[in-house]
């Protein structure tokens, strides 16, 4: 399926892809770490298994880090 990930157009393997299934596919080091954007929503970490990402989302990984 064809996502946009980051701004970027990609194609991701499977159609029955949860949130936490598009992290592992993409590789995503640390996702604990990483806050997701599905179409404009910031989603809670808690529904990352349920959600279902469907071909044409707008999927951001947003990566908060710390520093001075």
């Amino acid at each position: 399926m064809v996502l946009t990930i980051n701004g970027k157009e990609e194609t991701v393997e499977g159609s029955d892809l949860t949130v936490t299934g598009l992290l592992q596919a993409k590789a995503i080091s640390m996702p604990d770490m990483v806050s997701v954007q599905l179409n404009g929503n910031i989603l809670k970490r808690n529904t990352f298994d349920t959600t279902f990402v469907k071909a044409n989302d707008q999927v951001n990984f947003l990566y908060f880090m710390g520093g001075g």
